[in-house]
């Protein structure tokens, strides 16, 4: 039976635009929806780490596109080149962030403020209106926005990264909506993965910080993959507009890491 939204099948065989998915939980994304039969198209700021990224993907299943994501024109020529190296953009993975500043929100430089919001919210309006219009508008598909579940409750040090990611998961509320019925819109809230990026969340004290979920380990790439898949599936073709909390039990009643 055909999917309006352009779900991906079993056998895979779509197109997929993976923001920050040279390494971490964007290149776990990447790995799971490569390893269905899907294509992907990654981008990320370092030429380098996007080359060895896409060369890990296999021959002919990525391409990789170098920029900042809260740039319009890397967004614009990120789609274009999707648009031309596979000729469709099925899906989009939003998981480009930043969190370049820890600690309480009250003296927050404000210019750090709006480089927080303009990577992590702003971008990925941008990345889903090209998508919108390059492909799906006609054609349907699925986007998939990478949140946290510090944007569901208040988180110390990491206040203005909470909040930009409480705002993310607005924004794929207010696109499922918009975008219905032909895309389907949602959102992932990970707890504590181990990647570089939230190194500064467990790096030395991995066990202490563990203790604290209820599944006793931390997340790592590979699980968010394969929840991001589920939602880019045929499975997943009447779940729009909710945010899929992924944080090895730590919302049963004990807050926030």
């Amino acid at each position: 039976m055909s999917t309006p939204e352009g779900a991906a099948s079993p056998e895979g065989g779509r197109v997929a635009i993976v923001t920050g998915g040279s390494r971490g939980i964007g290149l776990g994304i990447a790995q799971a929806l490569v390893a269905r039969g899907d294509r992907v198209c990654i981008t990320g700021r370092t030429e380098d780490t996007l080359k060895e990224a896409v060369a890990s993907l296999g021959e002919g299943n990525a391409i990789g596109v170098a920029g900042k994501a809260h740039d319009e024109a890397h967004q614009a020529e990120a789609v274009e080149r999707t648009m031309e190296a596979f000729g469709r953009a099925d899906f989009l993975v939003n998981n480009a962030g930043t969190n370049p500043v820890f600690g309480p929100i009250a003296d927050l430089d404000l210019n750090v403020a709006r480089k927080v919001f303009e990577t992590n919210v702003v971008s990925a309006l941008g990345f889903a209106q090209k998508t919108w219009h390059a492909w799906q508008k006609d054609n349907g598909g699925a986007i998939v926005n990478i949140a946290s579940v510090a944007g569901l409750a208040p988180s110390p040090f990491i206040g203005a990264y909470g909040v930009s990611k409480a705002a993310l998961v607005n924004l794929t509320i207010q696109l499922a909506a918009e975008f219905a019925p032909g895309v389907r819109v949602n959102s992932i809230a990970p707890a504590v993965v181990k990647t570089r990026f939230a190194a500064a969340l467990y790096e030395g004290r991995e066990e202490e910080a563990a203790a604290g979920y209820p599944l006793k380990r931390l997340g790592v790439p590979e699980d968010i993959g394969g929840a991001a898949a589920f939602l880019l599936s045929e499975q997943a073709g009447w779940i729009t507009g909710q945010n899929l909390v992924v944080d090895g039990g730590l919302f049963l009643g004990i807050g926030v890491a």
